[in-house]
């Protein structure tokens, strides 16, 4: 089908949304769970509220991607924003803890339309554009992953709950917006007459890509490196308010220096190091960075001087954002073309498991070990990379 303005703009602020949904959490969360928390053991609530989050949306996505393929993309989208809303309401209401967790596993479950989205900027763009329209969804993906938190901890202001509310209203509008004005992309004779299990299996393509064998020292290398990074996002707000005192305002700006040093890296330093340094070359160079930037994670947690956890956030997002092109640019040139479709797939599976065990990890050790503990974490695992790295 020809897309149109309506069709574009309902899609980009939908993935505009995914992003904002999985960070918005990220300054409140700590002053929302310490209500029914006690010290002891509200930094592991905190970190598995981001856990329980990412392991709906992997359990979650390959299903809504077959979903769609079987029954049209504008019924699995629109029920994926409804259940964002009600997800958004539920934890802004929540009255106890048990609702703080159902109100995240239905925004997670309802999250993982981003598969469905994708598809739907296949059905309604041509071939030769497709790359330009998957390059503007997955910046809409950052500008909301971004904004997230620095929306959250502004709202924050008025009531810990008004980013929650603010977010089931974005999303109700947007349901009501493409419930008018989405056409449906994909035709009744394109449709799946069937809906085969392993279509919704999530752990068929990480097994998948886990099986060739070229791959598996680089994918080790990769999962240390996600381990510690869904640790320290997940802790992070509750870091810095534990040893700075910090108020949300001050959380969520905090989280959006990731979001402009990936910006800056992209666009003013990326293209310099590509000319200078080839991929191996650059993968140390990130992990290297982030080690750094660990470092001094610790260092300010002992010290508790806010601006050594500063400078760390800077060094650390540089270094993770090398990591991403250089992992992903690796990656493509070990597989073929007919294999690529199942690499990506398989490497955002791995990272989504990393994303749970991360977190959950993360939140024990600072809860017996201390503040500076899931920063200590990724030191270790970042010199058992680069170990890794130089094995032969």
């Amino acid at each position: 089908m020809k897309p149109n303005h309506h069709a574009l703009t309902f899609g980009l602020i939908s993935t505009f949304l995914t992003g904002l949904g999985f960070t918005i959490i990220a300054p409140v969360v700590p002053f929302l769970v310490a209500p029914f928390a006690n010290h002891s053991n509200q930094a592991f609530i905190v970190t598995a509220l981001t856990a329980i989050y990412a392991g709906c949306t992997f359990l979650a996505a390959p299903a809504m991607g077959a979903l769609s393929d079987r029954y049209g993309r504008k019924i699995i989208l629109l029920t994926c924003l409804a259940g964002s809303s009600i997800g958004y309401l539920v934890f802004g209401l929540a009255g106890a803890l048990w609702m703080l967790f159902l109100g995240r596993i239905i925004d997670g479950l309802t999250g993982g339309n981003i598969v469905a989205l994708f598809a739907y900027f296949a059905d309604i763009t041509k071939s030769e554009e497709r790359t330009k329209v998957f390059g503007w969804a997955a910046a809409a993906v950052g500008i909301g992953t971004i904004t997230g938190p620095t929306f959250g901890g502004l709202l924050a202001h008025f009531g810990n709950s008004v980013p929650f509310y603010f977010g089931a209203f974005i999303c109700l509008l947007n349901l009501v917006y493409g419930l008018f004005a989405m056409p449906e992309s994909l035709a009744l004779d394109k449709r799946l007459s069937k809906l085969p299990l392993n279509r919704i299996n999530p752990f068929t393509a990480l097994f998948d890509v886990l099986t060739m064998r070229n791959l598996s020292k680089l994918f080790i290398v990769g999962f240390l490196l996600w381990i510690p990074a869904g640790a320290m996002q997940a802790i992070i707000s509750q870091f810095t308010w534990d040893s700075f005192a910090w108020r949300p305002v001050a959380i969520g700006l905090v989280f959006s220096i990731m979001g402009l040093q990936d910006i800056v890296t992209q666009t003013l330093i990326m293209k310099h190091l590509l000319k200078r340094f080839n991929d191996k070359q650059l993968i140390n160079l990130a992990i290297v960075s982030e080690l750094i930037g660990y470092t001094l994670m610790a260092l300010s947690a002992i010290t508790q001087f806010w601006p050594i956890f500063i400078l760390a956030m800077f060094i650390y997002a540089f270094g993770d954002s090398v990591f991403g092109t250089a992992f992903n640019g690796r990656l493509s040139k070990q597989a073929s073309d007919s294999e690529q479709g199942k690499l990506q797939g398989g490497s955002q599976a791995l990272q989504s498991l990393a994303r749970i065990a991360g977190p959950l990890i993360g939140g024990e050790i600072y809860t017996l070990f201390g503040h500076s503990a899931p920063a200590l974490m990724g030191m270790i695992l970042l010199v058992a990379a680069l170990l890794t790295l130089r094995k032969r």
